[in-house]
């Protein structure tokens, strides 16, 4: 019924305080007051989180000290904070469950799929112990069997080489597989022979020598620097070929152990349909390859993979196992409602609140007529910020709260990053395209409403590159090729993390596509966050004029209205990007 992440209403991205204001929504939206709650669960379980933490202090002793000292701030007497904070926030005290970490992310992919059974593949960082299980689910019954436990890591892996790149971990992973493309993967063997041993089946092994985080605050260290010539780079300084070849090659090996594990869950089951969560099935391009090639009846990656669905899937497993509940399935989609789950806000409420502030805007009532106007403005080169329905759950938008252009436009990629996101110019924007028309694009012969596969673009829309090769370092004169007759969204390697837009989308923007197809023949839009760097997606009509005036959009739509930005007053310090939410 509903589900949110507490950044979304502070402010502060990745919020990792009490989610006062995200229960409150839940639990408004359901209309359900707390008295009537069965339980509250939590996704991971701080006794074993705990455990994890004193023995790897004793085993790395005396260094780690801090690590160790702050942990134990954090997780002593986690469960009486948790239940003390519930019963500020609620009122009372529920009765207060904790989930498993791996096991809470099986039953977030597991549950909400359109499958009776599966197989169960989870890789994160990692979770009490587990950084990695396998499973299988049947009916409302789940069992994982296999796991590999801390230190080793995949996610850890790859967030070292996001570190060592210069990217900010847990949150700049995807910059680095979005890197990979424009390097070659020429560190592959080493990391293979110095940082990670796999066997057949997908197990693995890190050589800790290598890495820092066992104790010390940093994820490498000087054998690490040694191995790969030289210091980390440092944040916002030029990105080199090396960390370009770095990207290229961490991403091969994690796509190679993704493959065989995948193999391994899928043969040992005995399923031919697979089910994926954990920060690391976020790497949509390991997913697209694992949709290409590992020959599976059916595949559904959870589209808030990380912790965040971490949440669904505790609620869901206390649901069905201990509750009772019965699994409804729809063989034809999933059960997350196309991901939106988040806020709405009515058409009188953002009335009160371009009127309240005195806001220029057109109200259009004609939903058709509105979709033509917004359609006119993109084909015209706009670039529009889109604010309709529920708010998506999980880190992308997909129609609710997005920024729209035209992707056959060549310089759309450049001036998006640097006029509009205000992020590095290398990063790839995502097409959505009408489900009916996506085979004429991209090599996807399936949907792919939650943007987490890349597919290859088709080859009859590629245009031949010229020879990129430059003076080492300077990424813009491949950056800036056109690539395709949609090259916005066209990225280096001719590849594009598609959003297959169907009848299951946000009906405003399927209206919106449908009608820039009309217009342009063009079924495709650019699809991209509405946020800036640094900020959660917008949730409140609020958020999104903020970040409006404050980028170079033209043009708001704002569930009917529209709001020009050529007609908008002189901006104040009401509407800087700032905190709505000050910390607690």
């Amino acid at each position: 019924m509903a589900a949110a992440q507490e950044e979304r209403f502070s402010r502060k991205k990745h919020d990792s305080r009490f989610p006062r204001r995200a229960i409150n929504y839940c639990l408004g939206e359901a209309f359900i007051d707390p008295s009537q709650l069965d339980a509250v669960v939590f996704y991971d379980n701080p006794v074993l989180t705990f455990d994890r933490v004193m023995k790897n202090a004793l085993s790395v002793a005396p260094e780690g000290r801090d690590q160790f000292v702050a942990a134990c701030r954090s997780l002593l007497g986690a469960k009486e904070l948790l239940e003390q904070e519930l019963e500020s926030t609620l009122g009372e005290k529920p009765r207060l469950l904790f989930s498993r970490h791996h096991m809470a992310h099986a039953a977030s992919c597991f549950y909400p799929s359109p499958f009776e059974t599966a197989a169960i593949l989870t890789i994160d960082g990692v979770g009490e112990w587990a950084t990695c299980a396998l499973g299988a689910g049947a009916g409302t019954q789940i069992e994982l069997f296999e796991e590999i436990r801390y230190p080793h890591s995949l996610g850890l892996l790859y967030s070292a080489f996001t570190y060592y790149c210069g990217f900010k971990v847990n949150s700049g992973e995807y910059k680095l597989m979005g890197l990979a493309p424009y390097g070659q993967p020429r560190y592959a063997s080493l990391i293979r022979d110095e940082l990670i041993d796999v066997l057949d089946d997908g197990s693995f092994r890190l050589d800790m020598s290598a890495f820092g985080y066992l104790d010390s605050p940093l994820m490498t260290n000087a054998r690490f620097e040694k191995l790969f010539g030289g210091p980390a780079r440092e944040p916002e300084s030029p990105i080199t070929q090396r960390e370009m070849d770095l990207a290229a090659s961490v991403q091969q090996v994690v796509e190679d152990i993704v493959l065989r594990l995948v193999a391994h869950v899928t043969k040992k089951t005995g399923q031919n349909k697979l089910v994926m969560a954990g920060g690391v099935a976020l790497n949509c391009v390991a997913n697209g390859r694992v949709f290409r090639e590992s020959g599976l009846d059916g595949f559904f990656v959870q589209p808030a993979a990380g912790d965040a669905g971490g949440a669904l899937g505790a609620a869901l497993q206390v649901s069905h196992e201990l509750l009772g509940a019965p699994r409804v399935i729809n063989p034809a989609r999933d059960s997350l409602k196309g991901g939106f789950l988040g806020p709405a806000f009515s058409t009188y409420e953002v009335e009160a609140y371009v009127d309240r502030h005195d806001v220029p805007s057109q109200q259009i009532e004609d939903p058709e007529e509105r979709a033509r106007i917004v359609a006119d403005a993109l084909a015209d080169g706009k670039v529009v910020g889109f604010f309709s329905g529920r708010m998506e759950f999980g880190p992308r938008a997909l129609g609710a709260r997005s920024i729209l252009a035209d992707p056959r436009q060549a310089d759309m990629q450049s001036r998006m990053n640097l006029k509009i996101k205000y992020r590095e110019s290398f990063r790839p924007f995502a097409p959505a395209v009408l489900a009916e028309h996506a085979g004429d694009y991209f090599e996807l012969d399936a949907d792919s409403p939650y943007m987490l596969f890349v597919a290859p673009v088709n080859h009859k829309r590629r245009l031949p590159m010229v020879d990129a090769a430059n003076d080492g370092d300077d990424m813009l004169p491949i950056i800036n090729q056109v690539r395709s007759d949609i090259p916005a969204v066209t990225h280096v390697d001719y590849s594009a993390r598609v959003q297959t837009v169907g009848e299951n989308a946000n009906p405003e923007f399927l209206r919106t596509l449908r009608a820039f197809h009309a217009k342009t023949a063009c079924p495709v839009l650019v699809n991209t966050s509405f946020n800036i760097r640094g900020e959660p997606i917008v949730c409140t009509p609020q958020d999104a004029y903020r970040c409006f005036m404050n980028t170079g959009m033209d043009l708001l739509v704002l569930e009917d209205r529209l709001l020009w930005k050529h007609e908008q007053p002189i901006q104040t310090e009401d509407h800087k990007l700032v905190n709505e939410y000050e910390p607690d």
